[in-house]
C-alpha cells in the first residue's frame, strides 16, 4: 500500500519549486492533492499536468476570505482534508531585497512579511482544523526555515516570521493533539529552485562551503521528508521542528575555516 493512500492533501504555495515536488510525491504515494497558490493559473496548470488526483485553485493566504473559500472548495471537490501543508510564504524578490535589518527595513515590508508568513499559516490552520476534527483528525505540516533558528546578514522580517511559524507549530500541536490533529514543522536550508537562484545566485557557492555533505538541497529532498511527516508511519511525532539542511546547523560557525587551517598545517 502506498504511504498516503486515500489521503487528501491541501498544499499552499503548491505551484512553487518545493510545492510542486511535494504535490508530485504525494500523488505518487497515493494522495489526492489540492494545489493552492497565489498564482491560480499556475496552480491549475500544474494540477492539469498531474492529472485527476490534483485540483488547482488560487488562494491568497494573507486574505482570510480567500483561505476560507479555498478550504471549502477543496472539501467540496474531494470531500475532506486530511493533510494541510502550509508551504506558502512571501518570497518575491522585490520584498526580499528590501528585507534588511531593523533600522532600514520599510515597515510595509516588515508588516506584509509577518502577515503572510505567520498570520497566513495561522489562517489556514484556523479554517482547516474544524474540518479535520470533525473527521477524527489530521496532520499539519508547516514550512519554517533555518532562518528562524539562527540569524543571517539580512532578511530580518523573514527570519522573525519563520520563528513565528515554529512557535505556531508548537501551539497547534499542544492545543489540538487531543483532537487527533498533530502539527510539525520543517526547517529547510538552502534549496535550489529558480527563485532561490534568482535571490541568492553566486552566494550559493559560499553557502555550500558550510555544508558537511558538500551539496545544496533540491526540492525532492524536502518532498521526501514532508511525505514521511504527513504519513501514518510518523503518527507519534507531534510538535517537532526538523531541520533539513545537509548538516549546516550541526556545527560551530568556525568549522569550515578551521578545516582549511588544519589542511594547510598538514601540507606544511
Amino acid at each position: 500500500m502506498k504511504r498516503l493512500e486515500n489521503k487528501i492533501a491541501f498544499i499552499t504555495g503548491g505551484a512553487g519549486g518545493i510545492g510542486t515536488a511535494c504535490a508530485e510525491r504525494f500523488i505518487a504515494e497515493g494522495a489526492k492533492v489540492v494545489v493552492a497558490d497565489l498564482f491560480g493559473d499556475a496552480a491549475r496548470k500544474l494540477a492539469d499536468r498531474l492529472g485527476p488526483d490534483a485540483f488547482g485553485i488560487g488562494v491568497d493566504i494573507g486574505d482570510e476570505g480567500s483561505v476560507k473559500e479555498g478550504i471549502e472548495a477543496a472539501i467540496k471537490h474531494f470531500g475532506r482534508i486530511d493533510i494541510l501543508f502550509n508551504n506558502a510564504a512571501l518570497t518575491n524578490p522585490a520584498s526580499m531585497t528590501l528585507d534588511t535589518d531593523v533600522v532600514n527595513i520599510p515597515m510595509e515590508v516588515w508588516n506584509n512579511t509577518l502577515h503572510v508568513n505567520v498570520t497566513g499559516s495561522m489562517l489556514c490552520c484556523r479554517h482547516a482544523i474544524p474540518h479535520m476534527a470533525a473527521n477524527g483528525g489530521g496532520t499539519i505540516l508547516n514550512t519554517a526555515s533555518g532562518a528562524g533558528l539562527a540569524a543571517d546578514v539580512a532578511r530580518v522580517a523573514y527570519g522573525v516570521s519563520k520563528a513565528g511559524v515554529i512557535a505556531l507549530t508548537k501551539y497547534v500541536a499542544t492545543h489540538h493533539g487531543h483532537q487527533g490533529i498533530r502539527a510539525n514543522a520543517i526547517c529547510p536550508g538552502p534549496v535550489v529552485t529558480p527563485l532561490s537562484l534568482e535571490l541568492a545566485g553566486d552566494m550559493m557557492t559560499l553557502i555550500k562551503r558550510q555544508m558537511p555533505l558538500g551539496k545544496l538541497g533540491v526540492p525532492k529532498d524536502i518532498a521526501a521528508l514532508a511525505t514521511f511527516l504527513v504519513a501514518d508511519e510518523s503518527e507519534y511525532i507531534n510538535g517537532e521542528i526538523i531541520t533539513i539542511d545537509g548538516g549546516t546547523m550541526a556545527h560551530h560557525a568556525h568549522v569550515p575555516d578551521m578545516q582549511d587551517y588544519l589542511k594547510s598545517q598538514a601540507k606544511g
